[in-house]
This record gives C-alpha cells, sequence and structure tokens, in this order.
C-alpha cells in the first residue's frame, strides 16, 4: 500500500498506538508492516491471532489508548474472533485490520474467502472497507468509534490492490466525529434525593471507572465523606486495597452479602452489568448508576441512571451527601472476614497459598494478569492492587488463554518492570505457543502455572450437578521441559518453601520465566462455595 500505509500507522500513531501485533499473510498488511517499521511502531509476531488481539487489547486498557492488531483473510480472521470478542464485552478500543482480496476479484476467487464483516458482526461496533476515495476518513471514523462509550473493537478490511492508489486521491480527514457517548444529563431528580437521603451508601465500582481521574475522583470522595466501596474484577486497584474504605470485591456473589446487607443505598460507578455473575439480583436496597454510557438494566434493577464522567459524578454525590454511618474498622474486619473464608486448608498446597506468597514478593513490583479458571478466585481477592489497570483480567468474556497475551502486551510498554501471569494449566495449553513471543521479545514476565492437570472449574460443576468428572482430566505435562524448548527459563514448586526459592529465582531473571506451582485442588469445591454460596 506504500504511502497509504504510511497513512494509516501515522493515524495509529497519532491516537498513541504502542504495538502492532498480529499473524501477517502475504497481502496488504505486509505495506502495513512494513510502513510500521519506518515509523518505529513495533510489530510484534505473536503465535496466534487472537493472542495479537488480547496483547494489544492490554495496552488499550493500561494506556488509555487503542490497541491494533493485523491478520491475513480466511483462517486469519476466523481465527482472531476471541480475542475481538474479549474486546467487546470488555469494553477495550481495538482495531483489527484483515487482508482480502482486491475489489476486482472479491467475488472471484473462492478460495479462503470469508465475509469478514458478517463474521465479525456480532463482536464489532463497525466495519468498513478501505476504499481509495475515502482511506482517511475510514481510518479516522475507525479510531474515533473505537473510543466512542462504550469503547470496543472496530474492523478494518484492507483490500490487496491499495497500493496501486497515490496519495493525492486520498480523501482528508473525516470532518465529522463518531459520538463519544451520551450527553450528560444534568436532571436525575431519583438520582439525588436517594442519595441525600442515603446514610450508608456503599460505591460498586466497574470497569467504566477505571482513568486515573476516575480513581482519584472515587477515593477523594471515600476519603472525604466516609464511603466504603467494592470494586468488580477489571476495577481492582481503583481503590487501593490498602485503604481504608476498600470493601473488597463485588462480583454479585454470596461473599459479598454481609457488608451490602449493612448498606442503605448502592450506587454503581462505572458498574456494567457485563461484569457480574449472571444470578438473579437479590440486593433489596435501591441501587442507582453513574459513569459514561448508559449501561443495561433488565439484570440489575437501577432506579435511575446518570450518564456523566466520573468526576463530575463524585462531585455531585459529594455535594448530595450530608452524613455517614459508616464505621473504616467495620468495613476492615468484614473484608478480613471475608479473605479468612476463602482461605480453605488442604492437605497440600492450595491456589490460596501460592497466591498470597507470590504477591508478597511481587504485587509491589509487578504488574499481574489473571486467566479464567478456579485460581482466579483467590487471585483477585488475595493479590493486593493500588492502581487501576494494575490487574488485568477477561472479566466480560471470561476468556481463558488471556493471561500471558496479556502480560505480553503489558511488559512491552515498560521492559524495567515484571509482570505476573496467574493461569491455570488449562488457560495455558490454549495460548503456550506465546512463551516464545515473550522469549523472543526477552520480556519480564513471570508466568506461574497452577499445575492440577484438570479443568478443575469444570470439574467443581459436574461434581455439584453429582456427575462422574468427563472430559476434565488433561494429563501431566512438563511445564519446565515445554518452557525450557522455547527459550524460557522454568522452575517447579511443590512445597511452599519451594515456591518462595522460585519466586526469588523468578525476579533476577531478566527475560521471561515460568514457575509451576503444583496444587492441590481438593479444596477448591469448597472455595466455589466460600465465594458464590
Amino acid at each position: 500500500m506504500g504511502g497509504i500505509a504510511d497513512l494509516i500507522v501515522g493515524r495509529l500513531r497519532g491516537r498513541g498506538v504502542a504495538c502492532l501485533f498480529g499473524v501477517p499473510g502475504g497481502g496488504g498488511n505486509l505495506d502495513l508492516i512494513d510502513a510500521a517499521g519506518r515509523a518505529g511502531l513495533p510489530f510484534v509476531l505473536t503465535s496466534t491471532e487472537t493472542g495479537g488481539a488480547l496483547a494489544a487489547l492490554a495496552q488499550a486498557e493500561v494506556t488509555g489508548h487503542p490497541g491494533a492488531c493485523l491478520t491475513t483473510l480466511g483462517p486469519g480472521a476466523a481465527s482472531v474472533v476471541n480475542g475481538i470478542a474479549c474486546a467487546f464485552l470488555d469494553r477495550a478500543p481495538l482495531v483489527v485490520f484483515t487482508d482480502s482480496y482486491p475489489a476486482a476479484a472479491r467475488g472471484m476467487f473462492a478460495h479462503q474467502r470469508l465475509d469478514h464483516a458478517a463474521l465479525l458482526a456480532p463482536v464489532t461496533k463497525w466495519s468498513a472497507i478501505l476504499m481509495p476515495d475515502t482511506i482517511a476518513e475510514t481510518i479516522d471514523r475507525a479510531l474515533d468509534t473505537a473510543f466512542a462509550a462504550p469503547p470496543g473493537p472496530v474492523h478494518v478490511d484492507c483490500p490487496g490492490d491499495l497500493n496501486d492508489v497515490a496519495m493525492n486521491d486520498v480523501a482528508p480527514r473525516w470532518q465529522g466525529r463518531e459520538d463519544r457517548g451520551d450527553v450528560p444529563q444534568p436532571r436525575a431528580p431519583r438520582f439525588d434525593a436517594l442519595v441525600s437521603r442515603s446514610r450508608k451508601p456503599l460505591l460498586l465500582v466497574g470497569l467504566g471507572a477505571r482513568r486515573p481521574a476516575d480513581a482519584a475522583a472515587i477515593g477523594a470522595l471515600c476519603e472525604r465523606r466516609s464511603v466504603p466501596a467494592m470494586v468488580t474484577y477489571k476495577a481492582k486497584g481503583v481503590v487501593p486495597d490498602d485503604c481504608p474504605w476498600f470493601a473488597g470485591v463485588f462480583t454479585n456473589a454470596a461473599i459479598e452479602q454481609p457488608l451490602i446487607d449493612d448498606s442503605d443505598l448502592l450506587i454503581g460507578v462505572g458498574l456494567d452489568p457485563v461484569e457480574l455473575i449472571p444470578r438473579s439480583w437479590k440486593r433489596a436496597q435501591p441501587i442507582v448508576y453513574c459513569g459514561p454510557w448508559t449501561v443495561e438494566d433488565r439484570h440489575v434493577p437501577f432506579v435511575e441512571q446518570l450518564v456523566t464522567d466520573i468526576p463530575s459524578a463524585m462531585r455531585r454525590i459529594d455535594a448530595l451527601l450530608t452524613g455517614s454511618s459508616w464505621d473504616a474498622s467495620d468495613v476492615r474486619r468484614k473484608v478480613e472476614d471475608q479473605q479468612r473464608r476463602l482461605s480453605v486448608p488442604a492437605p497440600g498446597m492450595t491456589a490460596q497459598r501460592v497466591v498470597q506468597i507470590a504477591a508478597e514478593r511481587l504485587a509491589p513490583v509487578a504488574r499481574v494478569t489473571v486467566d479464567a479458571g478456579a485460581h482466579m478466585f483467590p487471585a483477585t481477592m488475595l493479590w493486593p492492587a493500588n492502581a487501576p489497570n494494575e490487574m488485568l483480567i477477561s472479566n466480560g468474556l471470561s476468556t481463558m488463554g488471556f493471561a500471558v497475551p496479556a502480560a505480553i502486551g503489558t511488559a512491552l510498554l515498560d521492559r524495567s518492570r515484571p509482570v505476573v501471569a496467574l493461569t491455570g494449566d488449562g488457560g495455558l495449553l490454549m495460548c503456550a505457543a506465546e512463551l516464545l513471543t515473550a522469549a523472543r521479545e526477552q520480556l519480564r514476565i513471570i508466568v506461574i502455572v497452577f499445575s492440577d492437570a484438570s479443568l478443575s472449574l469444570i470439574e467443581i460443576k459436574q461434581q455439584q450437578r453429582a456427575f462422574q468428572p468427563a472430559g476434565v482430566a488433561l494429563g501431566a505435562v512438563a511445564w519446565p521441559a515445554l518452557a525450557g524448548s522455547l527459550g524460557v527459563d522454568a522452575f517447579c514448586a511443590t512445597s511452599e518453601a519451594q515456591l518462595e526459592r522460585s519466586v526469588a529465582q523468578a525476579l533476577a531473571c531478566q527475560g521471561p520465566c515460568l514457575i509451576e506451582a503444583r496444587i492441590d485442588r481438593s479444596n477448591y469445591s469448597a472455595t466455589l462455595r466460600a465465594v458464590r454460596g
């Protein structure tokens, strides 16, 4: 695409894109990679297209700028779907470029021909084909749409004949801008009335409140008005774990109920129901919402929604509150009780102890990414975070295979700081080849694999329904040998003492490393009951 590719890369860099990820084909994305090299925008080859999308998603969450990835036509577009779906349900701005046949040949060849727009329609906000007379407009609109509230992925198809287009045929920048969200609503009488009457309001902070300015405004309100706040998985760190008004993690589960029972009003702050466990809403208190976009109310019965930016909403709440009956020491006791209930013992080394031992050394210096699986419960509750996006997790989609690609994207933003990826062995098997990506890029990633040779969370659900275990046994994997074959240093821990030594060794590594933590999974069922009831 020559100069066209330079224009596209320039637009990406101008909007803060840090890297371009993916698996190239033989079409126009080779021009994009070449242009990225000339512009100093790193192209990072991943082992899978979904891995590239997840790495880009992680960068979008950490930086607040869009992520970007590319694929070839046909199988590449089909392979990237899971990563795009994750960005769609986790509300992350992502631009996905796919190769396609030249316009003149679009209906001619059946080989590798898929309708990319139709394939990706359910998991993208917008899709377009680059056309000679609207190239600049399309790229600008794609970036604007990715950011429009709620943020999400967009798709751009790149025909292989665009390299024949002369730059003087390219239209200037798109003059209109995509709507960036709902117009702030100055009137919300039921919101105001409920807040002004409340004496024990409880904030439920979600993924729509993760900007630094959001965290500062929420923290100031909690301190000034003595109001506690629970955070969702993706909002972990918005209210630091060591804050006196940190009230634990909110997922719509049983373990949170004692604190919720003490409140007289729930205030969803950027709380998107996409994050919550899909079970009936049984809270007796009224709940209101404030945040940057309108959210569904079919699951969570919001009495009223105040659509505005988070700092403005916090100022409004501050002005409405007249007093608080909360006791910070009681809030802290209830959070500590949650953690005690989670710490279910077992004869061998538990996932809980792995998280606690690793967090003691690593949480002060490292970001952490968390995969879906049974280890997720202790990871989200016991690993402390002191700032937004210090913990990255797929929650809207809750996909396995997230932690390692997300760690790659995050580590590329700051090579001096380690990133910890907490993953089960089932999740790691889905993306193990990305260990090679980490080794090739010499990234300071510490992968801790909770090794129990089973899809444990699914096994628990089989037990709950009195089924015999079937289709959940993974078999033994020699994780240190596999990691070593990909150029990754590796250690194995079967006891807490070995784990402590392994963590110390991992911290000394200048490139990626893996710790296999062999887990006793016999307490998983009791752990799930303690959390979800």
